[in-house]
C-alpha cells in the first residue's frame, strides 16, 4: 500500500505548511497609541510646511498624489490582491515565460486605466454638480476629518461605517477565458475600486478628494494614481518566487500594513487640518 505524504511538523510537533506557520501578530494598544501620536505630530509639522509652501495648491496635490499611490499599494492586502498574485502570474519560469506573460500584465493595466476613467468621470461630474471647485479651506477640513476618523478606525480606536462590496472577481474566469482577457477583466473590476473588497480606507479619502475637485480630469488623475498603486505590485509575480511565498509574506505583514495605513491617514488628516486652519 502506498504511503501517504504528511505535512511537515513545526517546532511543537504539529502539522502545518511552511507559509502558514507564522501569522501576523496584532499590535498592542500602547503601540497603536504611539503610532497615533507620532503620525499626528508628523502630520502637523507637514501641515505647517504645506501652509508655508510657495504654491500651496501644488503642495496639497503632491501630498494627495503620494497618498493615493500608497493607498493603492496597501490595497494589495485584500482578498483580490492575494488572488491576483496567484492567478495573474507567468506560466512557468524563465525569460520566455515572462515574455509570454507581458500581454496579461499589459491588459491588467489597461483594465485599471479604464476603471479609473469610468470612476473618475463619475466622481468629478458629481463634484461639479454639487458645486465643488478644488481644495479650498472647506475642502481641506472635510478631507482632514476623513483622514483622522478613518485613521483612528484603522488603528482600532474607533468604529465607523466601511462601505464596501464584499466580493471578489470570479475566480473561475481563468477557465473560461485566456489569461490576457482574465487580466483585463480583473484590472477593470479592481480599477473600479468599489466593485470588490478593499482593505484600505485611504480609498475613501481619495474618493472624497476626487469629488471635491469638481473637475473630471483631476478626479480621473487621482483615481488613476490610486490604481497605479494597485496595479504595480502584480509585477512581483515576474520574479523567480512562488506565489505562496509572496502570499505568506503578505499574511505575515498584514497587521503592519494596517498600521501603516492608519498612520498615513492620521498624518494626512493632521497635515490638511493644520494647512486649512493656518
Amino acid at each position: 500500500m502506498a504511503s501517504i505524504d504528511r505535512f511537515p511538523e513545526n517546532a511543537d510537533g504539529q502539522e502545518g505548511v511552511p507559509d502558514c506557520q507564522i501569522f501576523a501578530e496584532e499590535f498592542s494598544r500602547p503601540a497603536r497609541l504611539t503610532i497615533l501620536a507620532a503620525s499626528g505630530l508628523a502630520g502637523a509639522v507637514g501641515g505647517v510646511a504645506l501652509a508655508g509652501a510657495a504654491d500651496s495648491t501644488a503642495a496639497v496635490w503632491g501630498t494627495l498624489g503620494v497618498a493615493a499611490v500608497a493607498g493603492g499599494v496597501l490595497s494589495t492586502w485584500s482578498p483580490c490582491g492575494y488572488s491576483s498574485i496567484s492567478l495573474l502570474r507567468p506560466t512557468g519560469r524563465g525569460a520566455k515565460a515572462v515574455a509570454e506573460w507581458l500581454p496579461t500584465f499589459a491588459m491588467h493595466g489597461a483594465g485599471y486605466a479604464l476603471g479609473a476613467l469610468i470612476l473618475g468621470t463619475a466622481l468629478g461630474a458629481l463634484g461639479a454638480i454639487l458645486g465643488f471647485a478644488g481644495f479650498g479651506t472647506v475642502a481641506l477640513v472635510l478631507l482632514a476629518l476623513v483622514g483622522l476618523i478613518y485613521g483612528a478606525h484603522q488603528l482600532d480606536f474607533l468604529r465607523v461605517p466601511y462601505p464596501q462590496r464584499r466580493a471578489q472577481v470570479p475566480h473561475d474566469a481563468r477557465v473560461r477565458f485566456s489569461k490576457p482577457v482574465v487580466g483585463g477583466l480583473y484590472g477593470l473590476a479592481l480599477g473600479l475600486d468599489y466593485m470588490t473588497y478593499v482593505q484600505t480606507p485611504l480609498l475613501y479619502l481619495v474618493t472624497a478628494a476626487a469629488v471635491l475637485t469638481g473637475n473630471i480630469p483631476e478626479a480621473i488623475a487621482l483615481i488613476a494614481l490610486f490604481n497605479i498603486g494597485r496595479f504595480l505590485p502584480v509585477a512581483v509575480t515576474a520574479l523567480p518566487v512562488n506565489d505562496y511565498q509572496i502570499q505568506g509574506w503578505l499574511a505575515r505583514n498584514q497587521e503592519r500594513a494596517a498600521m501603516a495605513d492608519g498612520a498615513i491617514l492620521v498624518a494626512l488628516g493632521a497635515a490638511l487640518a493644520v494647512a486649512a486652519l493656518a
